[in-house]
């Protein structure tokens, strides 16, 4: 049987470079989210969404300047599609008669198209559903986070626990922090994009906690700190595999999936990213820096029938 010659990399020695660069991170997040907070989407604020069809290519600047021209302001337009689908959001504003504010956009934009347009679509969200979807989402990321801390302390041991909560915690926060530093649109799509990243995050740091309780209890001599690294380096190519063959998928679903999906996919790009590097550098070395021994991997033995015999 040909034996198979993993790398060696040592991972590890830059664990404290990581740790200082993901602390940046966190920082940086925090910062934008109380100076700027998220862009939040018309799912979580509320407010009216019109889609309308155009004969002809249209200009996202000349619909716009025909909205402000007409005094309808605050309005964003966005290609939904392909050039002839326009896609408008409007926020909450104080007129009672939605329907007569969206009749008054539409009529303004069909004007500007010479009567070629064609209303769609039209959908209103209250602002006591956003308020609710906005606890709901919170509520969905704070039970599955919880969930992962019992499922990884039951499976390995609470240290390993511990270091997985804190991976999955810093993928959503980095991904929590590029929406908010690059204002992108925070809705629905996207906090369902996040969630998939903590169960992809989560995923892909029990392989390498699975060939860590191995190597613990297969290798004799050496360091917790060389048997993590013997450990990723063993996983690095099903890793980078399993992580490029998603990235493709999620690059291509940005590029070619439309505008709805824009977000989301932009997030599990940010995601798959982060997630590699948090396997990595933060699953493994908040393990590590909690002080997980081979002691505390090593079965438990079970004892005889004859125990009660000894003297």
């Amino acid at each position: 049987m040909r034996q198979i010659n993993f790398p060696n990399l040592d991972y590890m020695s830059q664990r404290w470079k990581a740790l200082v660069f993901s602390g940046v991170l966190i920082g940086i997040t925090f910062i934008s989210l109380a100076v700027q907070g998220l862009n939040l989407g018309l799912d979580f604020t509320g407010g009216t969404v019109i889609e309308v069809g155009f004969q002809e290519p249209t200009v996202i600047a000349e619909l716009s300047g025909a909205l402000e021209a007409g005094g309808l302001t605050g309005i964003t337009v966005q290609h939904f599609g392909s050039t002839r689908e326009v896609l408008l959001r409007i926020p909450p504003s104080g007129e009672t008669n939605n329907a007569a504010l969206s009749q008054k956009v539409f009529d303004t934009l069909s004007a500007a198209a010479d009567g070629k347009a064609e209303l769609r679509r039209v959908e209103f969200v209250g602002p006591q559903v956003g308020e609710e979807l906005t606890e709901q989402g919170g509520l969905a990321v704070l039970y599955s986070v919880i969930g992962i801390l019992i499922y990884v302390a039951l499976r390995f041991e609470w240290r390993f626990s511990l270091g997985a909560v804190a991976a999955t915690v810093h993928d959503a926060i980095v991904t929590l922090g590029f929406f908010s530093l690059f204002q992108f649109e925070f809705d629905l799509n996207v906090l369902a994009s996040i969630l998939t990243v903590i169960g992809y995050s989560l995923n892909d740091t029990i392989v390498v906690f699975d060939r860590v309780r191995e190597n613990f209890r297969k290798i004799r001599k050496g360091t917790p700190l060389d048997i993590m690294n013997q450990s990723v380096n063993e996983t690095m190519s099903r890793t980078v595999i399993t992580a490029g063959t998603v990235f493709l998928v999620v690059v291509a679903l940005y590029l070619f999936g439309g505008e709805t999906l824009r977000g989301f996919s932009l997030a599990l790009i940010v995601g798959v990213i982060s997630g590699t590097y948090s396997t990595i550098y933060i699953a493994s070395n908040v393990a590590v820096l909690l002080g997980v021994s081979r002691q505390d991997l090593m079965p438990t033995p079970k004892e005889g029938p004859g125990v009660d015999a000894r003297p």
